[in-house]
């Protein structure tokens, strides 16, 4: 859109519509969601969600490749992101740069794969790169992690497994509702979870996770209680950005536009 195909926003918007539709139907919300919590899940998933997840996939693909078709040979285009804001590979390692914008660069980093967490041991999915390390790339290395994401999600679902979706410990997860309306333990463990929170241990840690930007990482120090003693959130897009100073002299003020666009920035991560 950045780059004036207009088109391809509206083509794309009603598959993102789809998405915060699954959303919304599994959290409650369609963008802000409080699903996921320390200790598991608020809630299972309702009847008929796993099937409407898997026709959404069977459908996103076709959008996907139709997307391709208007953008990947349009010469306006082409013309406007191929030769412009190009990173070299070892330029993007100095800068700190994260995600596609780093991959787009030719490094072949991914923390799923180079630091497995959560289930991504026990999936397979490959990690798209670029040659040249420009706007372009940057196009097409996102264009397969979209395919990529298709995959795992595929997988995902074929592996769900059964059982209970919270642990039962009312002093790490919330407690049931109905229990913190009837028991008075249950409405304890509730209103000190949501006033001081999780009684964490001393320490510190640090831990990064690969996000849709780039690494987002968490470093906590702790003394103990339910706040941090310290508290570090290293957001991609910030980072991402610092290159910018090198990155843009020399450049046509319209290539600015296509620059910007293909970090896939955004700014709520960089208002420090």
């Amino acid at each position: 859109m950045d780059c004036g195909a207009l088109t391809v926003f509206l083509h794309t918007f009603t598959e993102r519509e789809k998405i915060h539709n699954l959303c919304e139907s599994l959290t409650g919300a369609r963008f802000t969601t409080a699903y996921t919590r320390i200790g598991g899940l608020s809630r299972d998933m309702p009847p008929g969600w796993v099937e409407q997840c898997r026709q959404f996939l069977k459908e996103v693909v076709v959008n996907i490749a139709e997307t391709e078709t208007l953008l990947t040979r349009n010469r306006i285009f082409v013309d406007r992101t191929q030769g412009v804001g190009v990173i070299p590979r070892d330029v993007a390692i100095d800068y700190g740069m994260t995600g596609p914008n780093l991959r787009g660069s030719g490094v072949e980093h991914d923390l799923r794969k180079a630091h497995p967490y959560l289930v991504y041991d026990r999936l397979k999915f490959d990690v798209p790169v670029g040659t040249s390390g420009d706007c372009y790339d940057r196009y097409l290395v996102r264009m397969e992690e979209m395919r990529q994401s298709v995959r795992l999600v595929h997988q995902c679902l074929d592996q769900l497994p059964g059982g209970p979706v919270c642990v039962p410990d009312g002093k790490i997860a919330l407690p049931p509702k109905d229990r913190v309306l009837t028991r008075m333990e249950e409405l304890i463990h509730h209103f000190m979870n949501v006033t001081q929170g999780v009684n964490a241990p001393p320490g510190e840690i640090y831990f990064g996770h690969e996000n849709p930007k780039g690494e987002l990482g968490f470093y906590i120090n702790s003394k103990g209680g339910g706040t941090p003693h310290r508290l570090k959130i290293r957001s991609p897009s910030f980072a991402n950005l610092s290159i910018l100073s090198h990155l843009l002299p020399g450049h046509m003020l319209g290539d600015v536009v296509a620059i910007l666009g293909s970090f896939d920035f955004v700014m709520g991560e960089c208002d420090r």
